[in-house]
């Protein structure tokens, strides 16, 4: 893998999907857990104003690429070209093609009954196995830590929004689980809920624009993304810094 850059002020490790794959699985057997943070340009931002995000990020075992903003980022202040994106729909996916039942899942987040549909389906798809599933709607996270603890997972993907990364740093310890990814709609995904946008706006990167324009409640994060671009711009070179 390569060596791991400071990109405005936070951690990434330019790894290809192939790569992320690889450490993956590695680590399914590696003792102690770890956390994947896919890192996404309205994350740089609010993590400005958040510290618990910014120190979730801070520790992160992986960090990916996820977000043309980012390959964008990495290119003007670091000069790296990057080989894609890395992102947690994309990497649970492949993860799932090439690991299959050597996976053992458990599913969190999303209403009532999608992560169970979620790993329902991905079963029946990539042969992996299910430790357990629950919806991302709980307000007591001892609820959750417990049972997923004792399920015997080594995979855990979390679907919970903007809190996933702070949950996941904040109970990593006490989960347990070898490897824990950060994965936002992935399991509506998963589930057959909702779909990707279409293939030819993720080759030519405007996926992001099609799913913030299509929907209002959406277009606070339009705002993220533009405070993102003026961040990039003002930074220059001084952005980027080998760790």
């Amino acid at each position: 893998m390569n060596e791991r850059v400071e990109l405005l002020g936070l951690p990434l490790d330019p790894v290809s999907m192939d790569a992320a794959v690889d450490w993956v699985s590695q680590r399914l057997d590696a003792p102690g857990p770890s956390q994947i943070v896919t890192l996404n340009p309205e994350m740089v931002v609010r993590s400005r104003s958040d510290a618990r995000l910014a120190r979730a990020i801070a520790d992160a075992e992986l960090v990916t690429p996820d977000g043309v903003g980012i390959l964008w980022a990495a290119r003007r202040l670091c000069g790296l070209k990057l080989n894609g994106r890395v992102t947690g729909v994309d990497l649970t996916q492949e993860a799932f093609a090439r690991l299959g039942s050597r996976l053992r899942v458990y599913f969190l987040g999303g209403r009532p009954g999608v992560a169970e549909q979620a790993a329902a389906r991905s079963r029946e798809r990539y042969g992996i196995g299910i430790a357990g599933a629950h919806h991302g709607f709980f307000d007591d996270p001892e609820a959750v830590v417990g049972p997923i603890k004792k399920s015997g997972a080594n995979l855990l993907l979390a679907g919970l929004g903007e809190k996933q990364e702070v949950f996941l740093h904040e109970y990593k310890q006490e989960l347990g689980v070898p490897v824990m990814i950060g994965v936002g709609g992935t399991l509506d995904v998963l589930a057959g809920v909702v779909r990707r946008m279409p293939a030819w706006s993720q080759r030519l990167h405007l996926e992001w624009l099609l799913r913030v324009g299509g929907n209002p409640r959406r277009w606070p994060r339009g705002w993220r993304l533009l405070r993102f671009v003026l961040l990039v711009l003002r930074e220059r070179q001084s952005g980027c810094q080998n760790e």
